[in-house]
C-alpha cells in the first residue's frame, strides 16, 4: 500500500483555505457600501471647464446617490460611458477601493482655439471637436474666423495643435484668419505685421521658418517696420514693410 505524502496534503488544504479566504474576502468587498465618492482631475486641470460639483451632481442626475449602494451592483464601465459623453471631457477612469469609496480620475479636452461664427462662439480641441465655452473657464488660445469643410479639416487641426504646443507660438500667435480660399493668414500679439501661412501643409518646417526668422530679426529690432511676413515660400521668409 502506498503512503501518504502528508507533504502533498499539506499543500493543497493551504491551497484550498487561501482559495476560500479569498472567495470570502472578495464576497464581502462585492457587498461593502459605497461610503464616499471622490473626483480628481490630471495634473493642471483642477476646476477648469469642469469642476468636482459638476461631476458629482452628472453622477447623481444618471446614478442617483451612489452612497450606501453595494460596490457589486455599481457598474464601473457605465459610470465612465456617462463622464466620456460629457462635452467637456477627454477620458474618464472610474474605480472602487477596498475601504469602500469610488474614484473618477478626470482628463478634461484641451482646446486649441476659439472658433468666431455666425453670432456663435466655441472651442475645438485637440482632436477637432466641438466644446462649447465655459462659465468657469476662459482659455487663452487663438480666435479664429472664417471656416474650412470636413474633407480638409485634419490640416487645420493640425497647425491648431502645433501652436498650442510650442511655447513660443502659444504666445506669440493670437489670431487665424482662414480665407474662403483656404489659405490662412495669422497675427501675432506684439506686432502688427500679418503672418501669410497659406494653406495648411508643409507645416512644421513653414513654423520652424517662422520661429527662425522672428528671433533673427528681433535682434536688429527689424519687427516694428514689417507689414507682412508670408511663409508660403517654404525656402525662405518674404517680408513687406
Amino acid at each position: 500500500m502506498k503512503s501518504i505524502n502528508w507533504h502533498n496534503v499539506r499543500l493543497v488544504l493551504i491551497l484550498l483555505v487561501m482559495v476560500f479566504l479569498y472567495s470570502f474576502s472578495s464576497n464581502r468587498n462585492k457587498k461593502r457600501p459605497i461610503n464616499e465618492v471622490t473626483v480628481s482631475f490630471a495634473a493642471g486641470q483642477d476646476n477648469l471647464f469642469i469642476t468636482h460639483e459638476m461631476v458629482n451632481n452628472l453622477l447623481k442626475q444618471n446614478f442617483g446617490s451612489l452612497s450606501n449602494i453595494a460596490k457589486v451592483k455599481v457598474d464601473l464601465n457605465s459610470v465612465e460611458a456617462i463622464l466620456d459623453n460629457h462635452e467637456m471631457i477627454e477620458k474618464a477612469e472610474v474605480f472602487s477601493s477596498i475601504d469602500g469609496s469610488l474614484s473618477a480620475h478626470i482628463i478634461q479636452k484641451t482646446p486649441t482655439v476659439r472658433f468666431l461664427s455666425n453670432n456663435t462662439s466655441y472651442y475645438l480641441d485637440s482632436k477637432g471637436d466641438k466644446m462649447p465655452l465655459s462659465e468657469n473657464f476662459s482659455a487663452r488660445v487663438p480666435l479664429v474666423v472664417g471656416s474650412f469643410f470636413d474633407v480638409n479639416k485634419e490640416g487645420y487641426v493640425e497647425l491648431f495643435n502645433k501652436i498650442e504646443k510650442d511655447d513660443f507660438l502659444k504666445k506669440d500667435i493670437t489670431g487665424v484668419k482662414i480665407l474662403p480660399s483656404g489659405s490662412v493668414i495669422l497675427t501675432n500679439r506684439n506686432y502688427n505685421y500679418k503672418i501669410v501661412f497659406g494653406n495648411p501643409v508643409q507645416i512644421d518646417k513653414k513654423l520652424r521658418n517662422y520661429k527662425a526668422f522672428y528671433q533673427h530679426a528681433i535682434k536688429d529690432t527689424l519687427l516694428k517696420e514689417y507689414k507682412e511676413v508670408n511663409l508660403m515660400f517654404t525656402e525662405q521668409v518674404v517680408c513687406k514693410k
